[in-house]
């Protein structure tokens, strides 16, 4: 017995899957979006952990940083949720006229707001209610949500390069998602989605609902003492860490680059190449 799909096999099957989303109620939709935020954000604050404290070598601490990121994705996709990065690939079924724009538009939204609104709610959770980020997890996660809405990228506009860092994370992550539907079992689904997962994180690519844990949790650690003093951040760069620049320093273009990396080169990709000529038939 087969226990995977192969591409021809598994095109189809995403059309139905990008199908049946668009079908789900609106209050489905943002309950299964918070629950994917908030799998997401225990997945980043994993990495916070397991990024704090000294390495001799820092792509090895990127490594564990993505190799803990990956349990994100597999409370996702196995237990059951709503990932907007993921929901991108339902260019698929808007392709193949199975759902249509405002159905696809739809699903985006809702699912969006609910994974803003899981990843939020654990990050405040976390930082604020838990006693655990007074010190250096705190300063880690300062130093991680400062550097995403202030690094200046030599030779670089700030938000072209993280749009493509964006793109190469939902390029990834799309894949992740392949794997793990074309796998029939559970160990090769967590498989699939470990590696293309540790592989964006530890070559730095940038995805929307991670971040939208990262830059709050950074933002409500300012409120620990322990951990501003532990960042050593100057305190000029501290203030350009809010709500604001969230969205305009970060969100806004990473959102965008994810839309292209899973929407256009995974979705719209595999549909031209598994789907099209059967449709022109």
């Amino acid at each position: 017995m087969k226990n995977f799909l192969a591409p021809e096999e598994l095109a189809p099957t995403l059309v139905s899957w990008g199908a049946n989303k668009a079908n789900k109620l609106i209050l489905h939709l943002l309950l299964l979006g918070f629950l994917a935020g908030a799998y997401i954000g225990f997945a980043a604050h994993l990495a916070t952990v397991v990024g704090t404290g000294a390495f001799g070598w820092i792509g090895l601490k990127k490594f564990f940083m993505g190799a803990v990121f990956s349990v994100g994705l597999m409370l996702v996709i196995i237990p059951g949720s709503e990932l907007w990065t993921g929901n991108t690939m339902m260019t698929m079924a808007l392709l193949d006229k199975k759902i249509t724009l405002i159905q696809m538009v739809r699903n985006w939204f809702w699912v969006y707001l609910g994974n803003l609104l899981g990843s939020v709610f654990l990050a405040w959770m976390i930082v604020s209610q838990t006693g655990l980020m007074d010190g250096v997890f705190g300063a880690t996660a300062l130093q991680i949500a400062t550097a995403k809405v202030t690094t200046e990228i030599a030779g670089s506009n700030h938000n072209l390069a993280y749009f493509f860092r964006a793109v190469g994370c939902n390029w990834l992550v799309c894949l992740a998602v392949l794997l793990a539907i074309s796998a029939q079992e559970i160990s090769g689904k967590i498989l699939g989605i470990f590696f293309p997962i540790m592989a964006f994180v530890t070559a730095g690519f940038e995805h929307a609902i991670a971040n939208m844990y990262f830059i709050p949790a950074g933002i409500f650690a300012k409120q620990l003492p322990l951990a501003v003093r532990g960042s050593a951040i100057d305190a000029t760069l501290l203030t350009r860490l809010n709500w604001s620049s969230m969205w305009h320093s970060n969100l806004i273009a990473v959102t965008l680059g994810n839309f292209i990396g899973g929407g256009i080169f995974v979705g719209v990709v595999y549909w031209l190449v598994y789907l099209r000529k059967e449709n022109s038939r």
